[in-house]
């Protein structure tokens, strides 16, 4: 078939072929099929869908648009982790040492945050002298000897999927789940893991606002997953208010850092175990979840994840100090208190309106392109249950100019009402590859 003929197939409601689909990345990186073609084919896939054995087919043909690193030098079975996003997720950064001192590798490349939701290269630069951006060769070198590493996306590591997410980003068809599901697959397959744990968030500060939509792109990326061969789970987390008490990138380092100091908020602390209990199980380390949990919590009481932590930070350029003084991470020298117009129990803290208000001061960005301020960001003062009183402060905010500062956005973040909320699990469900 002719690439038009391929694109009116799909169009048609056909399957693609292991071939087809192959045809179709090689001849876009090649610059033979354009972008406006691409954005075609795009659109039908968006309303035909794909089977498991397309997305598959197409994961491949992506992770292999570019280098596939080869971690064989690196011994044990290596695990890493991905999140969908959400508002306050800074788990990697005490997650990757936690579970590289238990004993499992975990290579780790991170991205950018974009939108509302940040992202760990952001953070991790929040550390003086942090570089993401190793090559590969040193990437694999750290990983063997410290355990953890954490990088950015190189130009060799799944381009075909940077080049079509640009195109997906601009013509409405982000959310196709087999389109996400090869995105992100194909990046994660490139580090030359074994397996991978998800975590993939729900709820109004997430990308997937109901348990429906969750479930449905967990079980797909189990799916895929497993059938390329690797051992993937999936944990869906709540996503409705901010996880932690921290919304920016070097107030979300320095919590994340809490974590490994044995503190740290308990909605972060349980959600960093849950997701390092899974990883340490597909590891091999652990029989199941309870010892994998004895395990992870000797790894934070011993000192041996913070040191794993301050050996990645050095291998980076970074300054190690920042794990035994997290107060070295700068914030923002302007500080402004955001204070309750009533009393009563705070009912709900609305997270994509804080995240949205940290990306309008400077925190994110609204383009790939935008740098970010590291030192502005939100500390929460309450979380949801918590009483309040009229004139109490819900929020310290850290910024350059007070002037900067949504205050009234802020505000109406937080729902104060006359009854605490229902008690809702942070861990909603667990999807593996037996259903």
């Amino acid at each position: 078939m002719t690439l038009v003929e391929l694109i009116a197939k799909k169009r048609d409601g056909g399957c693609h072929s292991e071939a087809e689909l192959s045809r179709i990345i090689e001849a876009f990186m090649a610059n033979e099929l354009a972008d406006y073609q691409l954005a075609a084919w795009l659109m039908a896939v968006f309303f035909r869908g794909m089977t498991d054995d397309e997305t598959v087919a197409l994961t491949r043909a992506m992770l292999h648009s570019g280098d596939v690193l080869d971690l064989g030098s690196v011994p044990g079975v290596k695990v890493d982790k991905h999140s969908t996003g959400g508002v306050g997720d800074k788990v990697s950064i005490c997650l990757a040492p936690l579970v590289a001192a238990c004993g499992v590798p975990v290579p780790m490349v991170s991205g950018r945050g974009l939108g509302h939701t940040g992202g760990t290269l952001d953070k991790l630069e929040a550390i003086p002298g942090f570089s993401v951006n190793l090559d590969t060769l040193t990437f694999a070198k750290i990983v063997r000897e410290v355990g953890t590493s954490m990088i950015g996306q190189t130009s060799r590591i799944a381009p075909a999927d940077k080049r079509i997410y640009a195109l997906r980003d601009v013509t409405a068809t982000v959310e196709s789940i087999p389109l996400i599901v090869a995105s992100i697959l194909s990046k994660k397959l490139a580090e030359g893991i074994d397996g991978l744990v998800l975590d993939v968030k729900v709820g109004r500060g997430a990308f997937m606002k109901t348990r429906a939509d969750a479930e449905r792109l967990a079980s797909a990326l189990v799916r895929v997953g497993t059938a390329a061969g690797k051992h993937v789970v999936a944990l869906l987390t709540r996503m409705d208010d901010p996880l932690g008490l921290a919304i920016g990138n070097a107030n979300e380092t320095r919590e994340a850092i809490e974590v490994l100091h044995g503190r740290g908020p308990a909605d972060l602390v349980e959600c960093t175990l849950a997701l390092a209990d899974e990883m340490l199980v597909v590891g091999r380390v652990a029989p199941d979840l309870a010892a994998a949990r004895e395990r992870s919590r000797a790894g934070i009481a011993s000192g041996a994840a913070r040191r794993v932590l301050e050996r990645m930070i050095e291998a980076h350029g970074g300054d190690p100090r920042v794990v035994a003084d997290p107060s070295r991470l700068a914030l923002a020298p302007e500080r402004v208190e955001i204070t309750a117009d009533r009393s009563g129990v705070v009912a709900g803290i609305d997270a994509l309106a804080l995240g949205l208000s940290g990306v309008a001061m400077g925190a994110g960005r609204t383009r790939a392109d935008q740098a970010v301020d590291h030192g502005v960001g939100i500390d929460l003062c309450k979380k949801p249950a918590d009483p309040v009183k009229a004139g109490e402060v819900l929020a310290v905010v850290h910024a350059r100019r007070a002037g900067d500062v949504p205050s009234a956005r802020i505000r109406g973040a937080f729902e104060i009402g006359d009854a605490p909320p229902i008690t809702q699990p942070l861990v909603l469900g667990r999807i593996d590859a037996s259903g």
